[in-house]
C-alpha cells in the first residue's frame, strides 16, 4: 500500500469514528440548561424537554409541534429562564443564605451573652450565699459595705436571672 492510500484509509477511519464523540442527546434540565450526552438523559426528564434523540423527530421539524404550540395557550408553554431570571434567582439565594448566617451568628451571639449573664449570677449568688463581704457604690460614687438587706436584694435579683437560665 503507498502512503496517499493509507492515510486516505486513516482520514476514513477517523472521520467515522469522530461522528460517534458527537452529542447523540439533548435536554433541557429543571433549570432550563440545555445538557448534552451521548447517554440518555435520566428517567425524570419529561419527553417534550428531550430535544434531541436518536431516531427521535427534533422539535423544528416536528409537523404536530405547530399544532400543540397552537392549541396551547402562550401562559401553558413553559419557557426555560433566561439569563437575567437566572441571576435574579442566584442573588435571590445568595441574599437569603447571607441573611440565615447573619440570623445564626446573632442568635449563637444571644446564646453566649446569656450563657455569661447566668454564670455569672450563679457567681454572685455562691458569694453572697457564702457570708462573703461585699462592696457596692452609692449614687454619689461613694464605696460602702452591704447590709443584710442590701444582700437579700441582690440574692433576688440573681435568682431572678437563674429562673431564666437552662
Amino acid at each position: 500500500m503507498t502512503d496517499r492510500t493509507l492515510h486516505c484509509l486513516a482520514g476514513a477511519l477517523l472521520l467515522a469514528v469522530s461522528s460517534l464523540a458527537m452529542a447523540q442527546y439533548i435536554w433541557l434540565d429543571d433549570k432550563g440548561v440545555k445538557q448534552l450526552s451521548d447517554r440518555p438523559p435520566p428517567p425524570s426528564v419529561p419527553e417534550q424537554r428531550i430535544l434531541k434523540a436518536p431516531g427521535k423527530v427534533t422539535p423544528s421539524f416536528n409537523p404536530n409541534a405547530e399544532a400543540a404550540a397552537e392549541a396551547a395557550p402562550e401562559s401553558a408553554v413553559k419557557r426555560p429562564p433566561t439569563l437575567a431570571e437566572r441571576n435574579a434567582d442566584f442573588n435571590q439565594r445568595k441574599a437569603d443564605a447571607a441573611a440565615a448566617d447573619k440570623k445564626a451568628a446573632d442568635e449563637a451571639r444571644q446564646k453566649a451573652e446569656i450563657a455569661a449573664n447566668c454564670d455569672a449570677a450563679r457567681k454572685n449568688l455562691q458569694a453572697l450565699a457564702d457570708g462573703v463581704r461585699m462592696t457596692n457604690y452609692d449614687s454619689n460614687g461613694e464605696r460602702g459595705i452591704m447590709n443584710d438587706a442590701e444582700r437579700a436584694e441582690m440574692a433576688k435579683k440573681n435568682q431572678k436571672v437563674l429562673a431564666g437560665c437552662k
